[in-house]
């Protein structure tokens, strides 16, 4: 994102000012797992702890979206917030990270201009505030179900937890309102249109999937359904690359061709 404003995080950063902020004060960790590690996957924040008060992660809808990745480096001169970051339910955020021994170094940070009130917006705040520093990391329980704790020079902390993808096969991806697929461990594709619904052989294979021929129930819907469906059914067929990426599916037969699902 382009940097535009440079400003400490405050309050009026709810009603739109961008988040550019400076670095904290270095600290020594004290993890007691490689924190390097952190950057393999993305992770949830669930609470914020300031001068002794808890602050959670509110409606499951904010919790669907939220995730912070890691990706140390930093981000091109004259642009604002680099490649690690994500967001906490309501504005993207980017950061420059730099990972040192136990120290998480949080740097150039900058935000989206979303207005978040009520408890999300209060939640975003805390975290920002604590987020923009040299954190103290420390990960704790098995792979797949960890917690990382960041602590600031101020002994505030972040609470996430290591977000476990869903799996490609066995998970139901919604394609919209009714339309949905479920890829089985036995190489079959079930789900529905929009209209009709189908079944089938799918094989995956390499970041491929190979559709054959669908079997669909018969039914007749309105004609902007219908076509819809048609286009779905065209994209669902033969070999088609695929990509996921945490909750969200994309397929792709060809130039201008695609769809993306998501877990709900």
């Amino acid at each position: 994102m382009k940097r535009t404003t440079h400003a400490k995080y405050a309050a009026a950063a709810l009603a739109g000012t961008t988040v550019l902020a400076a670095c904290g004060t270095e600290t020594v960790g004290t993890g007691t797992e490689d924190v390097s590690t952190i950057a393999d996957t993305s992770w949830v924040p669930r609470k914020v702890t300031v001068d002794g008060k808890d602050y959670v992660l509110p409606e499951k809808g904010a919790r669907r979206h939220a995730h912070i990745d890691f990706k140390p480096g930093a981000a091109e001169p004259d642009v604002g917030g680099g490649k690690s970051g994500g967001s906490v339910g309501c504005n993207s955020i980017g950061a420059d990270v730099d990972i040192q021994g136990d120290t998480v170094k949080v740097s150039d940070l900058a935000m989206t201009l979303i207005g978040c009130g009520g408890a999300l917006g209060r939640f975003e705040e805390k975290f920002v505030g604590v987020f923009d520093n040299d954190l103290e990391a420390e990960l704790k329980g098995p792979p797949g179900n960890r917690t990382l704790t960041l602590t600031s020079p101020q002994n505030d902390t972040i609470t996430l937890r290591e977000e476990k993808a869903p799996a490609l096969k066995g998970t139901r991806w919604s394609l919209g309102e009714i339309a949905y697929l479920t890829l089985t461990r036995n190489n079959t594709v079930t789900g529905s249109l929009g209209c009709n619904t189908f079944t089938g052989r799918a094989v995956v294979k390499d970041g491929t999937i190979e559709f054959g021929r669908l079997a669909t129930t018969r039914m007749m819907c309105e004609g902007p359904v219908m076509k819809a469906e048609r286009e779905l059914a065209e994209i669902l067929s033969g070999k088609v690359a695929y990509q996921q990426e945490r909750d969200s599916l994309k397929i792709t037969k060809g130039p201008g061709q695609s769809v993306t699902a998501h877990v709900k």
